[in-house]
């Protein structure tokens, strides 16, 4: 079958909350795994503050693109 050359490429636009909490959850999985982490209140307050950022990029990014 042949592409249709002429057809714009579609962008998909970057959702930066799941980009951010993705990456959260697995640094904090090496970090749990080397042991690095070994205290639960450490644990889940980077998760709450991770988790905050998240929001808080993903926020800022949907105004500036003004939807």
């Amino acid at each position: 079958m042949a592409r249709d050359l002429d057809r714009p490429r579609r962008v998909h636009r970057t959702d930066w909350m799941a980009l951010l909490s993705g990456t959260l959850f697995v640094v904090l999985g090496i970090l749990i795994v080397t042991r690095s982490i070994t205290d639960p209140l450490v644990l889940v307050s980077l998760v709450v503050v991770g988790l905050g950022f998240s929001g808080l990029v993903a926020i800022v990014a949907r105004v500036i693109r003004g939807k």
